[in-house]
């Protein structure tokens, strides 16, 4: 096979079979296929899409490349993916319960890249707290503690690795036929046979729209089933950061809080809902007010807590910043937020916010970017409410002062009031399963 010619294949929008991809693939990772070509045929994919069966395809290609782990006989292990969104500390809080109701959650998460935050950056801000594991240390992790939280190994899927890499910097991100081999080769390749994934729509997504969204959970659920993993896709609003902490500490305290049970809204019912489908497609609950009412309960009696608590000294952290926060990283100046107009909320710009605060390092735009794990904000005002000029709506917290009061007025600036009242939007958009599409 000549490598330009199924460059030019895929450009002019025909269809590639498993052969094909397989070798080009296999061709990019031994060396054969250049960086310049990969970066042409992700950018013809982008363009032209992949055709379901293509995108399988790939997906296999991407499992073999590496390792999989496999659990014992009777263990039920599940996962949650989301699609990155700002002050999204769901994992933190969705991974102990799961596990405190008996599931076994091997979970591969992330660092966060422009304005959307990574699971993996949140919990180094506990002092200690490891991520990196062999696959063979994670596989233990999990069936010792039932739950790990760790980062892609090198042996897990490694073409996705090199590949997302130049993806990044090709502006190729999107494209639901390069996103999902990305996403199902890890969950498949982890050993997790339930997956549900919050799949975010929004101002603050890479989905901007419900339709877009759904064209991508499609796939999702489609490419899962063909390797024998059951998918349940949640679409919920991304219209306004999750919760009030914005930030990496501030979002582990946040989850701290939750699971002490002071719980938030809009952060409970994705919590409650994305635990309870993981409950019901692994058949320990037999409808969502069962699973419901077992989630709350691992945190009203404080095994949530203290499986999180479990967690974190199994992966080397500190357990006591759940009863001290002080040993968490802390920001040298605390700034007050003041609103300067006034109004309904009638819109938030949820990507503008998270990039103002990688103005005070509480993200990246580069791999390479330093965190700061103390900085970040607390935000108060979702859609719908009403703000006062001169109300404090928030505290950002940060290191530099001139970057923190540059950052404020991005912040400011995310805020779109109007002066008629505004209705508040639903969190929960619409659920999507397999039995779904086939009816």
């Amino acid at each position: 096979m000549n490598p330009v010619e199924l460059i030019l294949k895929k450009r002019n929008g025909y269809r590639l079979s498993e052969a094909e991809i397989h070798f080009f693939v296999n061709s990019y990772l031994n060396g054969s296929v250049t960086d310049y070509q990969m970066s042409a045929f992700l950018m013809a994919t982008y363009f032209q899409g992949m055709l379901p069966d293509e995108i399988i395809a790939l997906t296999d290609c991407y499992i073999k490349s590496g390792k999989r782990i496999t659990f014992p006989e009777g263990i039920i292990t599940a996962d949650k993916h989301s699609t990155g969104g700002v002050g999204d500390k769901i994992s933190l809080m969705l991974a102990p319960i799961a596990a405190a109701c008996g599931l076994y959650v091997p979970m591969i998460s992330g660092r966060g890249l422009g304005h959307t935050g990574g699971t993996l950056d949140k919990l180094e801000a506990i002092p200690g707290f490891k991520t990196q594991f062999s696959m063979e240390e994670l596989r233990d992790l999990t069936l010792m503690h039932g739950v790990c939280l760790a980062g892609q190994s090198a042996e897990l899927v490694p073409a996705d690795k090199q590949i997302y890499a130049l993806r990044d910097v090709t502006a190729t991100v999107e494209s639901p036929g390069l996103i999902t081999p990305s996403i199902m080769s890890k969950k498949i390749a982890e050993g997790a046979h339930h997956l549900v994934i919050d799949l975010k729509v929004g101002s603050g997504a890479f989905m901007p729209t419900l339709s877009r969204a759904r064209e991508l959970a499609e796939l999702l659920i489609t490419t899962g089933h063909a390797f024998g993993q059951k998918v349940t896709v949640v679409f919920t609003n991304m219209n306004a950061p999750l919760g009030t902490h914005i930030g990496n500490a501030l979002e582990v305290i946040e989850a701290i809080e939750y699971l002490k049970g002071n719980v938030l809204p809009d952060t409970q019912l994705i919590t409650e809902t994305l635990v309870a489908q993981m409950l019901l497609s692994a058949g320990l609950a037999k409808d969502m007010a069962t699973a419901t009412a077992q989630i709350r309960e691992t945190v009203s009696s404080g095994k949530a807590l203290q499986k999180f608590e479990e967690l974190i000294t199994a992966q080397g952290g500190d357990a006591s910043v759940c009863s001290d926060y002080s040993r968490f990283p802390q920001a040298k100046y605390r700034l007050p937020i003041i609103a300067t107009s006034e109004g309904y909320v009638q819109s938030i710009d949820s990507a503008g916010i998270g990039y103002a605060l990688i103005g005070v390092k509480a993200g990246r735009m580069k791999v390479s970017d330093a965190i700061d794990y103390g900085s970040g904000a607390i935000l108060h005002p979702k859609v719908g409410d009403r703000v006062n000029q001169g109300d404090e709506i928030g505290t950002l917290f940060c290191n530099d002062q001139a970057a923190g009061e540059t950052a404020i007025a991005r912040i400011l600036q995310s805020y779109r009031l109007s002066p008629d009242p505004v209705a508040k939007e639903d969190i929960l958009l619409g659920t999507l399963t397999l039995d779904d599409l086939q009816t």
